[in-house]
C-alpha cells in the first residue's frame, strides 16, 4: 500500500495548490478509474454516489489535476460536528476520513486477508461503506443518532448495506461478530481517543474467536510534541498495555491535515 499512499498524498498536495474555492469541507475523486487508486469502474461509481447523495455536500465542480479529470465535492460539517460532541461517551468530534483514504484502508484490509471490517466511531459510515464496496462484510458503529440516521439514509440511497448501528462502542457486545476474520478501524487520535480504543481492544481481546483481529489506530504527529509517548504515532502505551505488535503504518490525508505538510498515520496492530 506504500504506492497507494504516495499517490493519494501527491493528489492532496496538488489539490491544495490548485483549489480556488473557499469550502473547508472538500472531497475529490477521479472521474474515471485509474490504476493509481486501485479501483474499478463500478467501485468508483459507488464512491461518487456516496458523495452525490450525502447532504454534507452541496456543490460539485470539475477540475483537471495532472491531466486527470476529478470531481470536487464542497460541503459543510457544522451541523453534524456540533451534534457529534453532545454525548458524554463521545470521545472525538465528527471529522470524516477523506474518501480516498477510507478506500485505501478498506482495500488494505482486504489485501491482508480480512473478511469483515468494523468501523468504530464511524461518523457518516464511509469506511464501512468502502469496505462493503470492496467486497468485505461491514459493520458501522456510531453513538450519535443523527449520524446513524444519516448513515441509514446513505445506505438506502446507494443500495449498499454497511450495517449502520447506533451504539456506544465501549460497551458494545462483539460476541455476535465472531464468524469472520475481522479488522477494527478505531476513530480518534491518541490525545482524545485512548478511552475508546482501550475499551474496544480490551472487549475484543476477551473474545477468544476475535483474539486474532487486527486493530487500526488513528495516529497523530502533533501528539508527539506534548506527550512523553513518542512511539507508534502516539499509541505506544496502548500497544504496550495490550501486548500488540505494530504490523505497518500507512499515512493518508484527512480533513484535519489538509492544510498541513504531514498526513495522518494509521497504525495496523494485532496481538503478539
Amino acid at each position: 500500500m506504500e504506492e497507494y499512499s504516495k499517490n493519494v498524498c501527491r493528489l492532496k498536495y496538488e489539490f491544495v495548490k490548485t483549489y480556488t474555492g473557499n469550502s473547508h469541507t472538500t472531497e475529490i475523486l477521479p472521474n474515471l478509474p485509474t490504476d493509481s487508486f486501485f479501483i474499478n469502474k463500478k467501485q468508483l461509481s459507488l464512491l461518487h454516489k456516496f458523495l452525490d447523495v450525502n447532504p454534507i455536500y452541496f456543490n460539485q465542480i470539475s477540475q483537471k489535476i495532472s491531466d486527470i479529470e476529478y470531481t470536487i465535492s464542497e460541503g459543510d460539517l457544522n451541523n453534524y460536528w456540533i451534534d457529534s460532541i453532545k454525548h458524554d461517551a463521545s470521545y472525538a468530534p465528527f471529522y470524516p476520513t477523506w474518501m480516498l483514504s477510507a478506500w485505501g484502508l478498506a482495500i488494505t484490509a482486504k489485501n491482508l486477508g480480512f473478511e469483515k471490517i468494523i468501523d468504530i466511531g464511524s461518523g457518516d459510515g464511509r469506511i464501512a461503506y468502502c469496505g462493503k464496496v470492496s467486497g468485505l462484510d461491514a459493520l458501522s458503529i456510531e453513538i450519535d443518532e443523527n449520524l446513524v440516521d444519516l448513515q441509514e439514509t446513505l445506505s438506502e440511497k446507494t443500495d449498499v448495506n454497511f450495517n449502520p448501528t447506533c451504539s456506544d462502542a465501549t460497551v458494545y457486545n462483539f460476541e455476535n461478530d465472531v464468524s469472520k476474520k475481522t479488522i477494527f478501524v478505531i476513530g480518534g487520535v491518541p490525545e482524545i481517543g485512548e478511552v475508546l480504543a482501550n475499551s474496544v481492544i480490551e472487549n475484543v481481546l476477551n473474545i477468544p474467536k476475535l483474539s486474532n483481529s487486527l486493530f487500526v489506530l488513528t495516529g497523530s504527529h502533533s501528539h508527539r510534541e506534548f506527550s512523553r509517548d513518542t512511539t507508534y504515532s502516539g499509541w505506544g502505551q496502548t500497544i504496550k498495555k495490550f501486548q500488540l505488535k505494530a504490523i505497518s503504518t500507512i499515512s493518508l490525508p484527512t480533513y484535519w491535515t489538509m492544510d498541513q505538510k504531514f498526513e495522518t498515520p494509521y497504525v495496523f496492530t494485532k496481538k503478539e
